[in-house]
């Protein structure tokens, strides 16, 4: 049951990451709101129309024109570029069942193949001769 939440809890985690939602950006929905509130009355945007101005097609059209609003564009959440490698490893197994075997014990190992040196040599006899019981 517990290696199930703790699967569960590192997936979910790994997907919310994914998204590259941070803190800050959650902190700053508040202003994302606020400067929805400010479109809506003054320009009459919907909150589609407002999302496409400042996260869409129409954001660099809506940044040229309204230079006035830079600064509270630049507040706005979600406005970092994703450049992040995240790294992730989840090992949930019983670490003591797995032992390292010390180094000692593979050099002590015996060998598995067997040699037997030729005596006959191939100028005498033909190069294509049957096998040879030993």
């Amino acid at each position: 049951m517990i290696v199930k939440f703790v699967s569960i809890a590192a997936s979910f985690l790994i997907l919310i990451q994914s998204f590259n939602i941070c803190i800050s950006d959650l902190v700053d929905l508040g202003e994302l709101i606020e400067h929805a509130k400010f479109h809506s009355e003054k320009y009459g945007d919907n909150l589609f129309v407002f999302l496409s101005k400042h996260y869409g097609d129409l954001e660099a059209d809506h940044n040229k024109k309204h230079q006035e609003e830079k600064q509270q564009h630049e507040e706005l959440p979600f406005q970092h570029q994703p450049h992040m490698t995240l790294l992730s490893a989840f090992v949930i197994k019983d670490l003591q069942a797995y032992q390292l075997k010390p180094v000692d014990d593979f050099l002590t190992s015996t060998a598995n193949f067997f040699y037997q040196a030729s005596y006959s040599s191939c100028e005498k006899e033909g190069p294509f001769q049957p096998p040879r019981a030993v």
